[in-house]
């Protein structure tokens, strides 16, 4: 029997990622005015119910480091691993690009060049990859940036991206922010097309949600799967086979204005149905609706 990982999404860049009796929980922020709903929000009980938990923190931007993570500090099971620019006033395991720390046998952390402050983080455990990228990408402006500023950009994102291009990545969770203007996706398309993740996850998209479901649409390819991940939340469970297939489930959520109801996830979608359900890629996504 292969192995089980159930990924949550909170906002922005935030993420759960549960295997085994180990929770990662990457970049968890409530939001700047406190949009994560309290009922979708990490408590203490869930917390408890793993015997390790790690809460990895990319860099100090604040929708990426919310001191709020440090409510559980005292909870035995919970260990923080840190970039190595975040204030030293907070404990943890430091990082650094280059770095490698073992948290158990089983369990590895390396470091990675941002574009932006601090890290990107690859974990491998239990034999599956996952990588978030913090605050790396191809940070251009078109419609503001000189032409030298553009391609100075672009030459540090792929020197950036040299390290990690060959490494095993199954998941990828990675920045694709419309705030850029036109070719917002630049940066993403570069490393799905050189790195190679089996799946991408979009995040840091600022809540544009229609806009982020059409890039995934378009953009996926024969190597690299793209899902996204829009509702507070909304969840996801990948069974990997022993022999190298990675079956999707996904679950959506939806509220009405009292914020009540959960839809299930082919009722978020047009006419045309789940835009993810067929794949010709190496996994199989299904549709979950089972509350």
């Amino acid at each position: 029997m292969g192995s089980i990982l159930d990924i949550t999404y909170y906002m922005h860049s935030g993420f759960s990622c549960a295997i085994g009796d180990t929770l990662l929980i990457f970049d968890y922020w409530l939001g700047e005015h406190g949009e994560l709903r309290e009922n979708k929000r990490i408590q203490t009980e869930e917390i408890r119910k793993y015997k390790q938990v790690y809460i990895l923190i990319t860099h100090s931007h604040p929708d990426h480091f919310d001191p709020i993570v440090y409510q559980w500090e005292n909870e035995p099971n919970v260990q923080y691993i840190l970039s190595y620019e975040i204030p030293a006033e907070y404990k943890g395991i430091r990082m650094e690009a280059g770095k490698t720390v073992t948290l158990q046998e089983n369990i590895q952390v390396t470091g990675f060049e941002s574009t932006d402050l601090g890290l990107a983080y690859l974990v491998d455990i239990n034999d599956i990859h996952l990588f978030h990228a913090g605050d790396l990408n191809f940070w251009h402006w078109r419609e503001e940036s000189t032409a030298q500023e553009i391609e100075e950009a672009e030459v540090a994102f792929k020197e950036a991206c040299k390290p990690i291009i060959g490494k095993p990545i199954d998941v990828a969770f990675f920045p694709v922010d419309p705030r850029q203007g036109r070719l917002f996706d630049a940066g993403a398309n570069y490393f799905a097309m050189t790195v190679k993740p089996r799946l991408m996850i979009p995040m840091h998209f600022w809540n544009r949600n229609e806009l982020i479901v059409e890039y995934a649409r378009r953009s996926r390819s024969r190597e690299t799967e793209i899902i996204v991940m829009t509702y507070q939340g909304e969840k996801m469970r990948i069974e990997f086979s022993q022999d190298g297939f990675m079956t999707i489930n996904v679950l959506s959520h939806q509220y009405n204005e009292f914020g009540a109801e959960e839809i299930p996830i082919e009722q978020l979608t047009n006419e045309e149905g789940n835009p993810f359900s067929d794949s010709d890629l190496p996994v199989k996504i299904d549709d979950d609706n089972e509350k």
